[in-house]
């Protein structure tokens, strides 16, 4: 029959057509299939709190129960019956059977109930029907809740065949097995259900790790992208300076020879080329919704100020600083002001209540940063937080080649300390003077418009 007559047909036909090929499935289709019983597992609840020795056996604990079941069947059959042997036997290889090929082992028992019920003369051998409930529990433990309802209706039928009009010990059986198999059954749908919550947890768990690591991935893109517009301001000034001079520089020189002339065009050629780039570049990470600021970028020199909008939020802060304050490049001196920055707004956030303190110190090989803070103190919760500040002063400290450390401090609070190199440059042993150039002729207004040029840039 096809499936579109199969759809055509009444619900209780398409029930009944279901139901057969549920019965088909679980109790004819690959019967005799080799599935061994697994051991269980050594990190369960009981036997993780074994000792080593009594774990590497107790993990084959259900074998040895199936295989003590086999052995009382088979007693079981030596008892009374003629042809004790076969009659103790046959069902006990049944109920072994269970732990290799659990359908077949259903059949056989079955078999093995009608082959004693034939070599006796009493009716059913009681062995027999103890091997049947016991491969029905086995089998139904590894299996799943239909074929346990499957074999116990097929029990059931074959039993009052077996027996005729008075299915007495068919009966008792019935309702031992039906017992047995719910109580089996509850237990599998349990642990399949807690099974599924572990998964569940296993999955949620694995996802929150991939969203976290994803996070942090977007988080270190975006700090580096703010890096790079912030420096662009500082490396485009530098070439725009460059490029300007390069222009002006001819008419300062009275009569310049032509490869000089030429040298400094080639220059300004190149830096006004690195401009071109270094702006297509800054479009590529800038953001749609993203402003050019108005002001420069800030400075060491403009720390005061951010340190007194700090002290007006309420966060008291101190400032010391030693060692020869001197002008720096612009990329070192923007990176310390954005660190310094960041670990004040951290404190502000998780140690509300708290007093901090800023120290720099100039050194011969670059500028040593701290800031520190206390534990928080007053009413205030503090925020929680991703990370993301030490993120992004991270990323600013390994651009410049230098060393960070962030943890917390014996008191509860916190303290973040940064080296930034500075190269040294070296001074020429005699100081040379040179003569201011005199300007060629014209010169002045070129000079003039290139310094408005400036201006502007």
């Amino acid at each position: 029959m096809t499936e579109t007559q199969t759809k055509n047909r009444s619900p209780e036909f398409r029930a009944a057509a279901g139901a057969m090929d549920g019965l088909r499935e679980d109790l004819f289709r690959e019967a005799f299939a080799y599935r061994p019983m697994p051991p269980l597992s050594p990190e369960g609840r009981v036997i993780r709190r074994l000792p080593e020795g009594l774990r590497r056996f107790a993990v084959w604990t259900p074998h040895a129960l199936v295989l003590f079941a086999a052995l009382i069947v088979m007693l079981a059959g030596f008892s009374s019956w003629q042809f004790r042997l076969l009659v103790g036997l046959v069902p006990a290889i049944a109920v072994a059977m269970t732990l290799v090929r659990p359908v077949a082992a259903f059949w056989g028992s079955m078999a093995a109930t009608l082959f004693c019920a034939i070599l006796g003369s009493d009716g059913l051998a009681p062995n027999a029907l103890a091997g049947q409930v016991v491969v029905l529990v086995v089998v139904a433990a590894r299996t799943r809740p239909r074929t346990a309802a499957w074999m116990w209706l097929l029990t059931l039928l074959f039993g009052v065949v077996l027996e005729g009009g008075a299915p007495s010990d068919t009966a008792t059986v019935a309702t031992l097995s039906a017992f047995a198999l719910l109580i089996v059954t509850v237990v599998q749908v349990r642990r399949d259900a807690d099974r599924e919550v572990r998964d569940a947890e296993r999955e949620v768990t694995v996802q929150r790790t991939v969203t976290a690591v994803e996070r942090d991935r977007r988080t270190l893109l975006e700090e580096r992208t703010t890096i790079a517009r912030e420096l662009h301001d500082v490396v485009a000034h530098h070439m725009s300076v460059v490029a300007i001079q390069a222009e002006a520089a001819p008419y300062r020189v009275e009569n310049p020879p032509p490869e000089l002339e030429q040298a400094f065009v080639t220059i300004r050629e190149n830096a006004v080329a690195a401009l071109t780039e270094l702006r297509r570049v800054l479009g590529v990470v800038r953001a749609e919704d993203y402003e050019a600021p108005d002001a420069p970028q800030p400075t060491l020199a403009v720390l005061d100020g951010l340190l007194a909008n700090v002290r007006d939020t309420g966060l008291e802060t101190e400032k010391v600083v030693t060692g020869a304050v001197r002008e720096l490049p612009q990329g070192v001196e923007l990176s310390a002001y954005r660190i310094i920055q960041e670990a004040l707004s951290n404190t502000l956030r998780h140690a509300p209540g708290a007093s901090a303190r800023v120290e720099i110190a100039y050194v011969l090989g670059g500028i040593g940063l701290r800031v520190v803070n206390g534990p928080p103190t007053g009413p205030v919760k503090p925020s929680p937080g991703a990370g993301h500040g030490i993120t992004g002063m991270r990323e600013r400290v390994a651009m410049l080649n230098g060393v960070m450390t962030a943890a917390v401090t014996e008191d509860g609070g916190y303290e973040v300390t940064a080296f930034l190199p500075v190269a040294v440059a070296e001074e020429p042993a005699e100081p040379v003077r040179v003569a201011e150039p005199v300007p060629a002729p014209g010169a002045t207004v070129v000079l003039d418009k290139l310094d408005k040029k400036a201006d502007r840039t």
